[in-house]
């Protein structure tokens, strides 16, 4: 039971109980777990963690591609259970796993520096040295993701694309030990993360394949009210990434995607301006919308200090400029919106009929 903080006698507000820090059991989010315990412990070296490892239906239902469980929150739900419950006082994520909307209540209080955001092919042994391009005609790659297959299928018209399941040791187990791929497409940051880059035979760039909204990046849930758990895990938030993905998260919550629709993004900070390039796919990906946009995110000295909460796509920031976080935030609204002049919606309806009628 998480009861009221106590703080330290000098007086000077540091959490001194003990913080349980709740994470899906696999190995990659123990791994992403324990580095964030981590650079807590070396922040704060009075604090006492505890890890808590839970299933989650995304952890269960292996047989069935994530697109079809028509659950938004996979691999969250039974975390944010224990969030409410206050059997915990803060969750890690990957990113990419949670909604653009969180439930009442909770709040990301930490985007973490991204790692690789890109995505990774691994190759069957007996193909080593080869490339997507250099593969036999047909080859079958494993992918579970309906934008790597979409973006893919168009680059890569002469290989197949079929779904693979189950967290990465298993994956690469059903490639490796079987014949029925030829490659595998990965997140490079969860193979990174695991001590497996040896096995990324080549990463994709923005021209083959985009990344997911939040891809690479590591997010602390928290409960909005524990000002004092906010303030301590704010001081992990990684000013680019964080504006990065506000615009990435506020251009799919606009697009009204998730993991049932191809919605791929690249973004990028240079000199104070914050691009971000957006699309939406049909499944096959012979349909595409694509665009650019800017803005200016010159970091000026204007955090938020009111009492007035100000949260981004469920990201809480209040140690960023507010300029900064809002330009980011209509960055990806307005190139949303663009593309859905363009015609964005009827692709991405099209796009989740025919994946649910599958």
């Amino acid at each position: 039971m998480s009861g009221e903080v106590s703080t330290s006698p000098e007086g000077n507000g540091k959490v001194t109980r003990v913080i349980r820090m709740g994470t899906r059991k696999s190995q990659l989010a123990r791994i992403q777990t324990d580095s964030v315990a981590e650079k807590l412990k070396e922040l704060y070296p009075d604090l006492q963690l505890e890890i808590v490892a839970m299933s989650t239906i995304g952890d269960k239902i292996l047989d069935t591609a994530l697109s079809k469980i028509g659950e938004k929150s996979l691999f969250t739900k039974e975390l944010e259970n224990a969030l409410e419950r206050n059997e915990v006082d803060l969750v890690v994520h990957s990113l990419k796993d949670l909604p653009t909307s969180l439930p009442p209540g909770f709040t990301i209080g930490a985007v973490l520096e991204r790692e690789n955001p890109h995505d990774a092919v691994v190759l069957h042994p007996k193909n080593a040295g080869l490339t997507l391009d250099s593969l036999p005609e047909k080859s079958v790659i494993g992918t579970s993701s309906l934008r790597r297959a979409a973006q893919l299928k168009k680059r890569f018209p002469q290989l197949e694309f079929e779904n693979i399941r189950g967290n990465l040791n298993t994956r690469l187990k059903k490639l490796d030990e079987k014949e029925d791929f030829a490659a595998i497409i990965l997140a490079a940051a969860g193979l990174k993360r695991m001590g497996w880059e040896s096995r990324i035979s080549q990463v994709l760039g923005p021209e083959d394949c985009m990344y997911a909204v939040g891809q690479g990046a590591l997010a602390i849930e928290v409960r909005a009210r524990d000002r004092d758990i906010l303030e301590m895990v704010s001081i992990l938030h990684h000013p680019d990434t964080v504006l990065r993905c506000i615009a990435e998260r506020a251009f799919l919550k606009q697009l009204e995607g998730g993991c049932s629709v191809p919605v791929a993004v690249y973004t990028e900070v240079k000199d104070s301006v914050l691009y971000l390039t957006g699309a939406v796919y049909s499944l096959d990906g012979a349909d595409c919308l694509k665009d650019t946009m800017q803005t200016n995110i010159e970091l000026d000295n204007k955090v938020n200090e009111s009492t007035e909460e100000h949260v981004n796509v469920a990201i809480t920031a209040n140690n960023i400029s507010v300029t900064a976080l809002s330009a980011a935030e209509k960055l990806g609204l307005d190139l949303a919106n663009l593309l859905l002049t363009k015609g964005a919606k009827d692709i991405l309806t099209t796009a989740r009929q025919l994946n649910d009628a599958r």
